[in-house]
């Protein structure tokens, strides 16, 4: 079974099968990237919590940044916030964003906490 979360034409925001949560790409609001990175990153926790996950339970990320010339300044804000022991598999990329005021992108994929599937 698929579950669909804040759906609407284009996209859901969750979904989840088989214990496994697929969140749509999060942005954030700020004028820096580790405003946008914070804001980014706290929308995910969100999500994971709202769908039985948390940021401890990430299996892959993919972030896309604007200017790669932010990556030491994302990833400070990243690994303040991402459980010591819990890093997930990670890919980082430069890639023009949906608006030109966006710094960055991150793309999640994690487990349930209880591994019941959905």
């Amino acid at each position: 079974m698929i579950e669909r979360t804040h759906t609407n034409a284009r996209m859901s925001k969750i979904v989840k099968t088989n214990g496994i949560v697929y969140l749509c790409g999060q942005v954030g609001s700020g004028a820096t990237v580790a405003e946008q990175t914070r804001d980014c990153l706290a929308r995910v926790e969100t999500l994971l919590n709202e769908a039985g996950s948390s940021k401890a339970h990430i299996l892959q990320a993919i972030i896309w940044l604007a200017h790669m010339s932010d990556f030491d300044a994302m990833n400070e804000v990243w690994d303040a916030w991402m459980p010591e022991g819990h890093a997930p598999a990670r890919a980082c990329g430069e890639a023009r964003l949906a608006g030109s005021d966006l710094l960055v992108e991150v793309i999640v994929t994690a487990a349930t906490i209880d591994g019941d599937k959905v």
